[in-house]
This record gives C-alpha cells, structure tokens and sequence, in this order.
C-alpha cells in the first residue's frame, strides 16, 4: 500500500491546484474580486490599471511555491516576498482583503476542500510577511 503524499510535499500542491493552467484559473478569478469586491479597493489602487502582467506574476509565483516549476524565476528572476512589497503601505486590512480575495478565488476552483483550506492557511504566511505597517 503507498502512503498518499500529502500536501507540500514535493509537487503535491501544484498537482492539487491543477498545474499551471489550474493557477492561471486561480490568478485569474483572484484578480476578478481585488477588481471587484469593495474590501479589495484599496489593494486595487496599489496595481496598475492593467492587471495583466499581475495576473501572470502571481501563476507564475504561486506554481514555483507550490512545489512545480520555478516559472517565476524563470521570467523574472528571484522573488522575496517582503522586499518585493516593501515599497507598500500593507496593513492588516490590506492582508485580509488580498486573503478574502483569494478565498474567494479559491472557493471556485475544482480544488478538493481541504486543498482549499490548506492554500488558504499556507498564503496567510507571505500574506502576512508582505505586511509593512501595523
């Protein structure tokens, strides 16, 4: 009998989150709600008005962090999730409402629940460590 992998390990994840075309999806309807949902407006104000290439950073970021290709640092090279916000004013209801965006993004996808859960506990972490203000 094989022990089933469980999440973080290896490209569990990334399998779990239907690969990168899976994170396309995910990318996708995150920015749909920062675009959308009045919690995220202030967070919409720190993008460009064009979300594309944002969309495209956070696929990329999220496949390499997710134990699958590093297409992040393929493109743009390394990636510290602190200095890359520092020039922000992140709170905790910046850091909350980029979470409520993506657990809304998230609660979409085909993603079995507890991957759902998992991602959601996991990006608390870079959520919280892009924080640049109480």
């Amino acid at each position: 009998m094989t022990e089933q992998k469980q999440y973080g390990d290896g490209d569990t994840s990334y399998q779990a989150a239907g690969q990168y075309e899976g994170l396309k999806k995910l990318s996708e309807r995150f920015y749909f709600y920062m675009d959308t949902l009045p919690e995220a407006k202030t967070i919409r104000a720190m993008h460009r008005e064009d979300l594309t290439e944002s969309k495209e950073k956070l696929a990329r970021f999220l496949s390499g962090w997710l134990g699958g290709p590093k297409l992040y640092r393929e493109k743009y090279g390394p990636i510290a999730i602190p200095r890359a916000h520092a020039h922000l004013p992140i709170g905790v209801a910046e850091r909350d409402a980029w979470l409520l965006c993506m657990e809304k993004a998230l609660a979409e996808q085909p993603y079995a629940e507890d991957f759902k859960d998992y991602m959601l506990k996991q990006l608390f972490v870079p959520a919280e460590r892009s924080r640049t203000k109480e």
